[in-house]
């Protein structure tokens, strides 16, 4: 793959070691900031979005990223976004990033994202997510179930990492990656990362007050592999609107994604005439 034989393996650990992987440090969303040397990034509380963050390099196709939850706070709508693109962050204009991956990002050619379900995003959960040789973008939640997020994304040039810290999710960090082929290949070594902290996450929910998400987001219970997928996998990952998160998605694109409300599908339509997870042309 033209990804994996552009990336160098990284001189002080050897060829089995990925290189340092951390969160873009020059290219950051405007409400966001850095610590622990680049592995935390959180999000300002008074908002749930300019949260877009990168990884600080190019990953390799098969390449898991490792992040655990570190906040939520759950008077915002929807959570985490994960996704790719084929365009270097750092060769972007000074208003680059945008407010969100969605539909900032994924209505413009050479970008890929989904949203994650926020069920599966609570203080402490750790999750994976990566692109396979086939360019389908898989998610492994805390229960260790994989679910496909979405298919197409070019995987012939190097790859950065899309984290956006939106919605309910607020901090998120860093713990590193993995490459599983004949020798298991990781990023290099971190220091083991510091406890979780909840006191300073809002759990309404937990509390015993309603949630302001409308309707909660599910998954197909289909686990997926990344050699084969089970077709009902392929249902559609998300009930709610991908691009407003507070209406139900009622309406089916041409690409079978059941993915926007009425009012959004008639905005996508006539502005960017693309589904916003696929990306493909609607019909």
């Amino acid at each position: 793959m033209g990804n994996s034989k552009s990336i160098e393996f990284c001189p002080k650990h050897g060829r089995h070691c990925l290189g340092p992987l951390f969160f873009h440090k020059g290219v950051l969303g405007t409400q966001v900031c850095l610590s622990l040397g680049g592995r935390r990034v959180e999000r300002n509380r008074e908002t749930f979005q300019n949260g877009l963050t990168f990884s600080s390099r190019p990953v390799r196709v098969q390449e898991k990223i490792h992040l655990r939850v570190e906040l939520c706070d759950q008077h915002w709508s929807g959570a985490l976004r994960l996704g790719f693109t084929s365009i270097p962050p750092s060769s972007r204009g000074p208003l680059f990033p945008p407010a969100m991956a969605i539909p900032d990002l994924t209505t413009t050619d050479r970008y890929w994202a989904s949203p994650v379900p926020s069920r599966l995003n609570m203080p402490g959960a750790e999750l994976r997510f990566w692109v396979t040789p086939k360019g389908v973008l898989v998610y492994e939640g805390p229960n260790r179930v994989r679910y496909l997020l979405l298919k197409g994304v070019d995987v012939r040039s190097p790859l950065w990492a899309i984290i956006d810290v939106y919605g309910q999710t607020r901090a998120v960090l860093l713990l590193g990656s993995k490459q599983k082929r004949c020798n298991k290949r990781r990023s290099c070594p971190l220091p083991p990362p510091p406890s979780v902290s909840y006191e300073d996450s809002c759990m309404c929910v937990n509390n015993g007050h309603p949630s302001c998400t409308p309707r909660g987001i599910h998954l197909p219970t289909d686990p997926i592999t990344n050699t084969q997928m089970d077709s009902s996998a392929e249902r559609d990952l998300v009930e709610d609107c991908a691009v407003c998160l507070s209406l139900r998605a009622s309406v089916v694109l041409s690409c079978g994604h059941r993915c926007l409300c009425q009012c959004c599908a008639v905005r996508v339509t006539t502005e960017f005439g693309i589904c916003p997870l696929c990306r493909q042309s609607i019909r």
